[in-house]
């Protein structure tokens, strides 16, 4: 009887395990047709390339933007944010940073301009609602606003509504909300680099040419790496803010030279006392284009580059020449102050020096042996007041006051080449040169004198 039970014993245990068993092998075979059927047998590729696989075939049907290029309209109701508060602030930050660079660039530098009407008359005189768009190479990180201030009469620069708008890039201009909230307010539209010329940034833009605004924007993308002796291709991007826009814009292009001096690389603050020339070119003309674009099914893609070539070719070729008028201007400017001091020379000649009380008249090698005793003798030619009552020392007069604090030939020298240069300026009106004082004079005038008058 125990033999018996322990027998029946384990045969209910050998049952129970060929249950399981058989469980178990049917869970298994259910899961493995529950499984997903592959493209490819199983252990022919690898995981990782059926992955790659999978990924391509979704990105072929989803048809990304950036797969492919194609016209992207932006509406006018386009909407970015923009608080009246922003309004506010463009309306004062604009005018004031604008004047400020206006003054720092004819004021305390100089700016010679080439061709100034060509961007003045569709500037000011364009038909209402045609977007205007100003292309430039650019050789410093203040290209603009320095440049375009310089351009731009004073007036103009009080209007903040209808000055310029420009892109900068996110990483170098909205790093944090304080240069992020300065450079809204002074209309900067942030681009972020390798997004494409489909983001955000473009269509901004773009919207602004619809509502028939000033864009600037540099075709390069970024700096001249050699301080501007050389200048790369221009991008795609270009392309789209031309032939997407709702009425294709005015394309002025200009090119600079100069701005490597007053802002070099790696230089934190600008300098003074340079010279910047600037050479305006006629408006770029896309007819054939755009009729191409019309008529034969030209793809997108070859219409973007074909725009951005031919606004490249048009920079390099006022390059060329604006590189070619700052080396005549050198050359001129040197003739002109050799020219000026043998001028100068002459009326030290002419001066009767007996009615400034300094004896006869000096000639030229007698000018230069005493700047040779000045210089080789300083503290001989500086003498203390005399306080003895002697009469010669009573004599009134500018040159008695004058003359034993400084050198009577020195300040004579310095009058005649400031009348020799005041007459040779008179006579040379090759370009638009914005003198220092007229830079001045113009914004006393649109500023201060104007107030004034209204009091």
């Amino acid at each position: 009887m125990p033999r018996f039970d322990r027998g029946d014993l384990w045969k209910n245990k050998a049952r129970s395990l060929q249950l399981k068993l058989r469980n178990r092998l049917r869970v298994t075979v259910d899961l493995h047709w529950q499984r997903q059927p592959t493209l490819f047998p199983e252990g022919y590729f690898s995981s990782t390339v059926e992955r790659w696989l999978r990924r391509f075939r979704d990105f072929r049907q989803e048809s990304l933007p950036s797969s492919s290029f194609y016209r992207k309209k932006v509406s006018k109701d386009f909407s970015f944010e923009e608080s009246a508060l922003l309004h506010i602030l463009q309306a004062v930050a604009v005018p004031v940073l604008g004047n400020v660079c206006h003054v720092f660039m004819n004021g305390l530098n100089r700016v010679q301009v080439h061709g100034l009407e060509k961007l003045h008359k569709p500037l000011l005189h364009r038909p209402k609602g045609k977007p205007l768009l100003t292309v430039s190479n650019h050789v410093a990180s203040m290209d603009d606003p320095l440049v375009i201030a310089s351009l731009l009469p004073p007036h103009v620069l009080l209007d903040a509504q209808n000055l310029r708008w420009t892109l900068c890039a996110t990483d170098r201009c909205f790093k944090n909300p304080v240069t992020s909230a300065f450079f809204r307010s002074v209309k900067v539209l942030p681009v972020s680099r390798g997004d494409g010329i489909y983001q955000k940034g473009m269509d901004m833009a773009i919207s602004k040419l619809n509502h028939g605004g000033w864009v600037h924007i540099f075709p390069e993308g970024s700096r001249s790496r050699d301080g501007g002796k050389t200048m790369g291709s221009s991008k795609r991007g270009v392309g789209r803010l031309v032939l997407d826009s709702d009425s294709v814009p005015i394309v002025v292009p200009f090119v600079h030279t100069g701005m490597q001096d007053i802002m070099p690389i790696g230089g934190n603050f600008p300098r003074v006392g340079k010279t910047v020339t600037v050479l305006i070119g006629d408006p770029i003309n896309f007819d054939d284009l755009l009729s191409a674009d019309q008529v034969e099914n030209v793809p997108r893609r070859t219409l973007y580059d074909a725009v951005a070539t031919r606004i490249g070719n048009r920079l390099h070729e006022l390059k060329v020449q604006v590189t070619d008028l700052a080396i005549e201007q050198e050359m001129l400017l040197k003739t002109s102050s050799t020219h000026i001091m043998e001028r100068a020379s002459e009326i030290l000649q002419q001066v009767d020096w007996e009615l400034f009380g300094m004896g006869s008249t000096m000639s030229v090698d007698e000018d230069s042996k005493q700047r040779q005793e000045t210089l080789a003798f300083p503290n001989e030619n500086v003498t203390k007041p005399q306080h003895s009552l002697d009469k010669q020392n009573l004599r009134t007069g500018f040159s008695y006051r004058v003359r034993d604090y400084m050198d009577r030939m020195e300040l004579m020298s310095f009058a005649a080449r400031g009348v020799a240069a005041s007459r040779g300026t008179r006579s040379s009106a090759s370009c638009t040169v914005i003198t220092p004082l007229k830079a001045w004079k113009q914004f006393l005038e649109a500023n201060v004198l104007r107030h004034w008058n209204y009091c």
